[in-house]
């Protein structure tokens, strides 16, 4: 099987690179070890989820090494070999910070010079791969100087290990001082920012969007349904209808507001009017913003899938867009730990 892009599939630019990925990316922590988390499906009940996302015109598979332990990688990398030998169709990107090991180990995590190193030649080979398209820093250190972390990220673009570097959750104070670093010592830049963002949490839109459109970095989304919420499956009682939401304690603490629910209840009234998944309306919304690149959706059905690449042939309106934002209330912030 080789990739083929698929004309219902939209393509953009990785940030202002040259590379293009698929508007819709494939997160890959719901694929790896059930021993880590009673959700995550093996490896034989992940691999119909890479072939849907191919066949749909999907490019851009987005995991770290702490999924699974690591398994997670080793996973992604075997099935997307098998399935798609030619490394160049793929965007394949991972993450550093958490490490493998539970418990945490004194040096195995982190963003040190010595931890960065180690951790992108385990992802390589965990991945089976000589490069990583897109290699995130997962989390911000407090206790690394940037001027480390940035350096060794660069050595590894210089290198030949990874192609681009991209962020995850931080305060937009950081990330802008990552930019404003870079360019003083002429080191390689931060080209995405992967921001917890979705109808119910739009805290992001204070700062760090408005920084990413300034210096051209593109957003790539992690929870755009807000673990499930926003697809109608999460309940005011507590838990769900899939095995994740009914033990995924780290949603109840981020989304169970009175207007959360308000915001779940104006999405679903939306798709009704178009006739579809309160899921697809609520990615089409995001779809919508000009700081988005690709979200990064998880599926554990193959339906979920469906329904995200469902959503990019949805046209909302302004009163559409309207009625899904106006219930919003302002949130602490929440994703970065």
């Amino acid at each position: 099987m080789s990739f083929t892009p698929n004309p219902d599939m939209a393509y953009a630019r990785l940030g202002t690179t040259g590379t293009m990925v698929s508007r819709i990316c494939l997160g890959t922590m719901t694929y790896g070890s059930p021993e880590w988390r009673d959700w995550v499906l093996d490896e034989k009940a992940s691999r119909p989820f890479y072939e849907k996302a191919l066949a749909g015109g999907i490019n851009f598979f987005d995991t770290a090494d702490m999924y699974s332990n690591g398994v997670s990688e080793e996973v992604t990398g075997r099935i997307l070999k098998e399935l798609c030998p030619d490394r160049e169709d793929l965007v394949i990107a991972t993450k550093c910070y958490n490490g493998t090991h539970t418990p945490k180990r004194m040096n195995h995590w982190g963003l040190s010079r010595k931890h960065i190193l180690a951790a992108c030649d385990a992802s390589l080979r965990r991945l089976g791969t000589d490069y990583i398209d897109l290699y995130q820093i997962h989390r911000f250190d407090d206790n690394t100087p940037m001027e480390e972390t940035l350096t060794a990220l660069h050595d590894l673009v210089q290198a030949g290990k990874v192609r681009y570097l991209g962020a995850s959750s931080m305060h937009a104070w950081q990330f802008c001082k990552y930019l404003y670093l870079a360019d003083q010592f002429g080191l390689t830049r931060f080209v995405t920012m992967q921001g917890h963002y979705n109808l119910i949490y739009r805290e992001e839109e204070r700062e760090m969007i408005p920084l990413c459109l300034a210096e051209g970095i593109g957003c790539i989304p992690w929870s755009p349904l807000a673990r499930g919420f926003l697809a109608g499956n999460r309940h005011k009682t507590g838990g769900g209808e899939t095995t994740r939401a009914q033990s995924d304690d780290f949603a109840g603490k981020m989304y169970f507001a009175e207007s959360d629910f308000a915001v779940a209840e104006a999405n679903a009234q939306v798709a009704a009017k178009h006739g579809v998944k309160p899921a697809q309306t609520a990615l089409a919304w995001m779809l919508t913003k000009p700081a988005i690149t690709a979200p990064i959706i998880g599926a554990s059905k193959l339906t979920h899938l469906d329904d995200a690449l469902a959503a990019l042939k949805i046209e909302l309106t302004e009163e559409d867009i309207k009625t899904m934002e106006n219930p919003y209330t302002p949130h602490p912030v929440l994703g970065f730990a």
